[in-house]
């Protein structure tokens, strides 16, 4: 349809991208949230897992800023995706589904904000079991916005009797301090929003991929700004990109096979400068590994790039698309 329709740009127009964006990636400190999951057992682990999917993993990755920051010169604000060369790169719903990894989540019911929703202290109330009183004393104004801060929620799942509300309340915490980080310490309203609605089966992923854009294109067009979507997915599912694979492991066709667990735990090189990462994406080549199909997958490409320790390939994304798709 692009070929013969063209895109939405203006014609004439050529893309091109910005100067040099400077990019902050404060992170809120999630030291409290790795302590209280490490001193969790066995089977509030797997109510966790069965419910949320994947998510813990996440405490696990570490944001590179120079590589965050790198990568972000590269974003193509025109056609939102990353542009290195003649080579465009996107993260797609499939893959960031796959990495989440929540049975619960069905593709085809996407996040939409309702016409009339229940208020903040209602869905913090239905969130977290607590009453009216104890939600409304917590409850703080933050900017154009209502949030509660992190502190409260980790005192109330450390203290919670429910484990059920534990393992919720902790959930909200990791999307309010990673996946939508909009005010540092704190979790915002909108994310009680989204998140009250996940007992639905409603997939946060386009709304996670929306942020995540907008807050790109926001810092490349101010040419600088504290970037707000999920540093964490985005920097997995880069890596997940260059992760040459030699063989295809039988793992990745199991239903349990966790995409983000393997990911975070491959070995990395963490003081590469970001003058270093950008030369590195200046020169990356495009090319064709093979043109294997598994199930209903497309075509695995590569990208392979000379790089300090070795080279880099774009091969671990087709195995996401194949994991996602086998069944």
């Amino acid at each position: 349809m692009q070929q013969e329709k063209g895109d939405s740009l203006a014609e004439g127009y050529v893309s091109e991208l910005w100067d040099f964006t400077r990019v902050s990636v404060t992170q809120n400190n999630l030291q409290e949230l790795k302590e209280i999951w490490d001193r969790w057992n066995d089977e509030i682990k797997q109510l966790f897992y069965s419910s949320y999917g994947d998510l813990p993993y996440l405490l696990e990755v570490k944001v590179d800023k120079h590589l965050f920051r790198a990568l972000a010169q590269f974003w193509n604000p025109s056609y939102s995706c990353f542009t290195f060369g003649s080579v465009d790169l996107v993260s797609i719903v499939e893959e960031y589904t796959t990495l989440l990894h929540c049975s619960k989540i069905q593709v085809d019911k996407a996040y939409s904000r309702a016409a009339n929703v229940p208020t903040f202290l209602k869905k913090l109330m239905n969130i977290t079991g607590m009453s009216e009183q104890w939600v409304a004393a917590r409850i703080k104004q933050k900017g154009d916005s209502k949030c509660i801060p992190w502190r409260n929620l980790k005192d109330l799942i450390l203290a919670h009797p429910d484990m059920r509300k534990r393992v919720d309340v902790f959930s909200l915490g990791i999307y309010g301090l990673i996946i939508f980080p909009k005010a540092l310490g704190h979790i915002d309203e909108t994310v009680t929003d989204l998140f009250d609605r996940l007992d639905n089966g409603v997939t946060p992923v386009p709304a996670i991929l929306a942020e995540t854009f907008r807050s790109l294109n926001e810092c490349r067009r101010v040419g600088e700004g504290r970037f707000i979507g999920c540093t964490h997915l985005l920097l997995a599912w880069f890596r997940s990109h260059f992760w040459k694979v030699d063989k295809v492991s039988y793992r990745v066709f199991f239903e349990n096979y966790s995409p983000l667990k393997e990911i975070v735990a491959l070995p990395r090189q963490d003081d590469i400068s970001e003058e270093k990462w950008m030369a590195t994406f200046q020169n990356l080549q495009e090319g064709i590994l093979n043109g294997e199909h598994f199930g209903c997958c497309q075509m695995r490409s590569y990208i392979g790039v000379e790089i300090l320790t070795g080279s880099l390939y774009l091969g671990f994304g087709g195995l996401l698309a194949m994991h996602r798709y086998w069944y």
